[in-house]
């Protein structure tokens, strides 16, 4: 099933980069932005996302600079 579906999505893009070469180049930055921002959105589950990061006093400490 996942080789099938594998096999479909390459001769997708093949096709798409063969006969739609302009289109794809215009929709180039935009890929690139939205998949940056959904990164940024989605990409935050390994770490625990923004805020924590282990530090529990709330303020600087000492050895901070």
């Amino acid at each position: 099933m996942r080789a099938g579906l594998a096999f479909l999505i390459v001769i997708a893009v093949i096709y798409l980069l063969t006969s739609h070469w302009l289109h794809v180049l215009d929709a180039l930055p935009y890929v690139l932005v939205v998949g940056m921002l959904g990164m940024h959105l989605f990409g935050h589950g390994g770490h625990g996302g923004h805020g924590g990061h282990g530090n529990t006093t709330g303020g600087r400490t000492d050895d901070a600079r």
